[in-house]
């Protein structure tokens, strides 16, 4: 396993690494109508591909990153940011429900 901490960019473009950070579906419709991305999407599969982006989008851009580029730095801050919005979303919907339970 390679782990370099330099900012590697082969075939995914660098303007899609960092849009995927903030906005993950744009930036994957975005690349879908580039046609930057047709590479990453087997033919095989159908439509597993259309619903992970759907569901879970930045989880297919991780398995992205990790097919061209291995465990990079990109790679690294992609999995901070699925793990901040996975975990800072549901502190906030939690508290929110609390304050809704009080003043009732």
């Amino acid at each position: 396993m390679n782990f370099s901490l330099t900012f590697p960019v082969h075939a995914i473009p660098v303007w899609f690494l960092v849009l995927s950070l903030f906005l993950p579906r744009i930036s994957m419709v975005i690349a879908w109508l580039q046609h930057s991305m047709v590479q990453y999407i087997p033919p095989t599969i159908g439509i597993i591909p259309a619903i992970v982006a759907l569901l879970i989008p930045r989880v297919l851009i991780l398995f992205w990153i990790y097919q061209d580029q291995g465990i990079t730095i990109w790679f690294l801050i992609h999995a901070i940011a699925l793990l901040a919005a996975w975990g800072g979303g549901s502190h906030r919907v939690r508290r929110r429900y609390r304050r809704v339970e009080y003043v009732d």
